[in-house]
């Protein structure tokens, strides 16, 4: 078999770059973790799930919202699920995930649509948020949550 330079120089160039990717795409084991616990914690928001909600958050839970309201965990899960409206849908676009020590950082783009239980009326909601998950033990749950409208 004759190898030129050509096939070489390709063969070389396509193992490099392979390389240089393999390690963005792999996640580590935490970031998988607040990845699962981050979509669980999308479901309970779209569930209205107050036991699923209460267990993906600590007790020091502060919650912001983007029209600057700030809830501490009982108030957040009350409100959250006290069926006043009901979530449509709700879609994290683009989150990113960066995980540093014991602390993991969230951003995401929140799209949603929710339905008012009093009139029927459809509210569109157009966020970005920021999430701070902490890691005690082997559990990752949210600390602190801010919103702002885009």
């Amino acid at each position: 078999m004759t190898i030129n330079r050509r096939d070489l120089a390709l063969s070389t160039f396509a193992i490099s770059a392979l390389a240089l990717s393999t390690p963005a795409l792999a996640a580590s084991a935490d970031e998988e973790a607040v990845a699962k616990q981050v979509e669980a914690f999308r479901l309970a928001q779209i569930a209205a799930d107050p036991k699923a909600l209460g267990a993906l958050c600590w007790d020091e839970l502060s919650y912001s919202h983007s029209s600057g309201k700030v809830e501490d965990k009982a108030t957040f899960v009350t409100n959250a699920t006290d069926r006043k409206s009901t979530f449509l849908s709700i879609e994290y676009k683009d989150p990113t995930i960066k995980v540093v020590g014991p602390a993991a950082i969230v951003r995401f783009h929140w799209i949603a649509e929710q339905e008012m239980a009093a009139d029927g009326k459809k509210v569109p909601t157009n966020l970005h948020i920021l999430m701070n998950w902490q890691k005690r033990g082997d559990d990752w749950k949210l600390l602190s949550r801010a919103a702002t409208k885009l």
